[in-house]
C-alpha cells in the first residue's frame, strides 16, 4: 500500500488531467467547492436549496455564491428543480455531467491508492 501522502499527491495529479478549470466554461475552485456540497447533499437525500447555498459563508459571500450557482448552471453541472407544487423553493441538483465528473474522480482515487 502506498503512503497516504504519496497516494494523495498522485490523486491530485490525476485529477488535474480532468482540465475542468479551463476552456469556455471555466470554473474556479470556489464553484467546485459549492458543487461538492450539492453532490454531498444529494447523496444524503437532502437536496441543497438556493437559500441553503447562499448561507454557506465558509465558501463565499451570498453574492458570490449566487454567481457560482449561475456559473454551475451555465456550465451544465447543476440545474434548478422544484418539489411538488411548491414553486418558491428551488433545489440545486447535479446533472449527468456532474455525476460523470465525480465518477472520474472516484476512478482516479482508486487508481492513486493501488
Amino acid at each position: 500500500m502506498k503512503k497516504p501522502l504519496d497516494a494523495y499527491i498522485r490523486f491530485l495529479s490525476l485529477a488535474q488531467t480532468l482540465n475542468t478549470f479551463s476552456g469556455d466554461n471555466a470554473l474556479d475552485l470556489m464553484a467546485f467547492r459549492l458543487l461538492d456540497q450539492i453532490v454531498i447533499r444529494e447523496s444524503q437525500n437532502d437536496l441543497l436549496t438556493v437559500t441553503d447555498a447562499m448561507a454557506l459563508s465558509s465558501i463565499a459571500s451570498p453574492a458570490t455564491m449566487h454567481r457560482k450557482i449561475d456559473e454551475l448552471i451555465n456550465s451544465g453541472y447543476i440545474h434548478l428543480t422544484f418539489k411538488g407544487e411548491n414553486r418558491r423553493t428551488k433545489y440545486l441538483t447535479p446533472t449527468k455531467k456532474a455525476h460523470d465528473y465525480y465518477k472520474k474522480l472516484g476512478t482516479f482515487l482508486i487508481k492513486a491508492i493501488n
